[in-house]
């Protein structure tokens, strides 16, 4: 008798998720445009420093925006606010993924600049909090989380299109216990949210002469949510014919992207939340680990750019912080920048930031005392910039 009720309850609860979905895509399909920056009076980056770690790097990561974007600033057309108040402690107290007041202040900026979140986990010292990250990617409508990765004497250069509201992480907070034996988990996808990322995809292809769209699924497994997201992919694609496109196994694009053979014919590269998320991590570390990449979470009307690694509260307990690379906040730092229509400062810091991650190292992160602090590595970052030279200096390493 108790496994039936257990049973009637798990539908219930399975039929709200339904009912809260359904809503979901009807406000997909009545969405606005684009904003258009270029039209604003004032764009404001809010920068939320997240906890752990993210306020060191964040700090850094806003140095660099602030001296990039000075006269910007003072002429006012540009605006830098701080977000506090995304720590787990202020988390925790509301017990909420993202509080009311916080929520709130996010939504009055255009784009955000975001540091790392701690997302507690079974055994924690934490309540069972939801993601950060994913409720706002949630509460913004952030459907696309583009990860690039280049490593040029490898032949790697890579853009990712993961999908950011769907999936297995929106509703990973919404699975059920239906007895002490037996626990379900879901995953969503929709016509419309699909069809958004994997057009944003062939789209940055199209823009950029990338002559190639790979698209990465398990739809020989998961039949239904997996199929869908392929099926889509066929019928996109036929909107893009100059473009070639393919599809992978997640299993096996993972051995793909470090086969010295393969790796170079992948381009733009477009799959599902749970996938792109472990995905974007391995390519990450064939870059020189998840410090260096940044990640831009794009929506119509927000934008959210965050580092892509943790919060790392070990460096904190053990007053290492502000040995902390940003590298990764400043990549994001120079992918909004491209995002609000400064692609000129946005090129020159990119190119900053590989010459001093991966050539030069004049400055090197270490995460101690034996490395430079993450505010002596952004001024050598910023120091690079200003090179009258940069755009020679960083060709020459491309013919290395």
């Amino acid at each position: 008798m108790d496994d039936i009720k257990a049973m009637e309850k798990a539908k219930e609860h399975f039929g709200e998720i339904l009912e809260e979905q359904l809503k979901r895509i009807q406000v997909m399909k009545d969405d606005q445009d684009w904003v258009d920056y270029s039209s604003l009076d004032t764009i404001v980056i809010g920068i939320c420093g997240g906890d752990g770690i993210g306020p060191y790097i964040s700090q850094s990561a806003r140095n660099v925006l602030e001296t990039l974007l000075t006269n910007e600033i003072k002429s006012g057309k540009i605006e830098i606010r701080d977000i506090d108040g995304l720590t787990i402690e202020n988390r925790v107290k509301a017990m909420k993924a993202i509080p009311d007041d916080v929520l709130d202040e996010l939504k009055k900026c255009h784009v955000i600049l975001k540091g790392p979140t701690t997302t507690p986990k079974k055994g924690d010292p934490w309540p069972n909090i939801e993601s950060a990250n994913v409720a706002m990617r949630r509460e913004l409508d952030l459907f696309a989380n583009l990860r690039p990765v280049k490593v040029p004497e490898l032949d790697v250069d890579w853009v990712f299109f993961r999908e950011n509201t769907e999936g297995s992480y929106v509703l990973g907070s919404k699975g059920v216990n239906v007895t002490d034996d037996l626990a379900i988990d879901f995953t969503v996808a929709t016509t419309q949210g699909t069809e958004r990322l994997i057009r944003l995809a062939f789209d940055h292809a199209r823009k950029n002469g990338i002559d190639k769209v790979s698209i990465v699924t398990k739809a020989n497994v998961v039949k239904t949510t997996d199929g869908k997201f392929l099926s889509i992919a066929a019928e996109v694609a036929k909107d893009y014919p100059e473009i070639e496109w393919d599809d992978w196994f997640i299993d096996i694009m993972t051995a793909k992207l470090i086969d010295p053979y393969r790796r170079k014919d992948f381009k733009v590269i477009a799959l599902p939340n749970l996938y792109g998320d472990i995905l974007t991590d391995e390519a990450a570390q064939i870059q020189g680990g998840v410090g260096t990449a940044g990640s831009a979470n794009i929506g119509k009307k927000y934008a959210m750019f965050e580092a892509i690694h943790g919060s790392a509260p070990r460096m904190v307990e053990e007053g290492r912080a502000q040995h902390a690379d940003p590298s990764s906040m400043i990549k994001a730092a120079a992918m909004l920048l491209g995002h609000i229509g400064f692609a000129d400062r946005s090129k020159k810091l990119e190119m900053a930031l590989e010459i001093c991650t991966q050539y030069e190292k004049a400055k090197v992160m270490t995460g101690r005392s034996n490395g430079a602090t993450g505010n002596e590595f952004a001024q050598y970052i910023l120091d690079t910039v200003r090179d009258p030279d940069l755009e020679k200096k960083w060709k020459s390493y491309q013919i290395k």
